[in-house]
């Protein structure tokens, strides 16, 4: 069943990656947004599994979605995505493949999603979804980029350090052992780690 998007938060995010003093774009962001429909994940529930085709590409209203894989019968956590941000399993959405990795609610989660159709249809048509999504990927590129650069450069300590200066809501919400897989690091010196910045 389709739900009207009245989100502000998706509303300013989508805004905040356009020209958002064009009236016209201002106008196609609106009607982007009415294509998007609500979807609630309660605490541990999946947004896609390992081996199953994503279905959605999809905003993050509220709450945390982990993205993790299983290496040696271990999870490892690759991506937390917090609210305010938007999120897929990329690949399997796009390409409509089996997704290699899983996300799941960490906490209860308030989605607004859109399938492979309309997403596609949006950025063929939609000229402020197109400026949006290309600059969200944009992003996302040098995030990534940056991220891997820090697990090969950076001690656990600095990259604990960095996280706390560039990303203090993931200290505040996220569980210490999926902050320390996503950094790379056991529980344990994490926790020595946290007890040391103290």
């Amino acid at each position: 069943m389709k739900t009207q998007n009245d989100s502000s938060a998706f509303t300013a995010y989508l805004l905040s990656f356009i020209d958002n003093k064009s009236s016209h774009l201002q106008q196609c962001s609106k009607e982007a947004l009415k294509e998007f429909t609500l979807l609630n994940l309660k605490k541990n529930d999946y947004f896609v599994k390992e081996g199953q085709v994503c279905s959605y590409f999809c905003f993050l209203e509220s709450g945390i979605l982990q993205h993790a894989i299983e290496v040696a019968d271990e999870e490892k956590t690759t991506y937390l995505a917090l609210r305010n941000s938007v999120t897929s399993s990329l690949n399997s959405f796009l390409n409509q493949i089996p997704s290699r990795k899983s996300i799941k609610a960490l906490a209860d989660s308030k989605l607004w999603v859109v399938d492979l159709k309309t997403f596609k249809d949006l950025i063929a048509h939609n000229e402020a979804f197109h400026q949006f999504y290309y600059n969200v990927i944009e992003k996302q590129i040098c995030l990534i980029d940056d991220y891997r650069i820090d697990l090969l450069t950076l001690t656990p300590e600095e990259r604990y350090n960095k996280l706390l200066l560039t990303e203090p809501k993931l200290l505040q919400e996220v569980p210490l052992h999926y902050l320390a897989s996503f950094l790379g690091i056991s529980t344990r010196h994490m926790s020595r780690i946290r007890k040391n910045i103290k």
